[in-house]
């Protein structure tokens, strides 16, 4: 399979695991208390998230609700992933989120 395939694959697999809030928020809770993710990674990712939220950066306005929401969700996954591959093995094995 191509690289750009796996990618789309490894996204797909990510947001539908962000979908799954029985397991995407306790491992988001988990990824906060690990003592194996340093503090400077978990300031960073805390720092993205309530920047984006205090400063939504809109490609598309939100008065088109439905594309309005995607860059949303665009962004917030993109976060969501880069702490994905910050959280220790024993994490992303847990909850079944890997890297490939």
């Amino acid at each position: 399979m191509k690289l750009g395939g796996m990618r789309m694959i490894r996204l797909w697999r990510r947001v539908k695991f962000l979908f799954n809030i029985r397991k995407s928020v306790p491992f988001l809770i988990r990824f906060f208390k690990s003592g194996e993710v340093s503090l400077k990674k978990k300031a960073i990712s805390v720092i993205l998230l309530i920047t984006y939220l205090l400063f939504p950066w809109d490609l598309i306005p939100d008065f088109l609700v439905f594309f309005g929401i995607v860059d949303d969700l665009a962004v917030f996954t993109y976060i969501f992933q880069w702490m994905v591959s910050m959280a220790p093995d024993s994490l992303k094995e847990e909850y079944r989120v890997y890297d490939e």
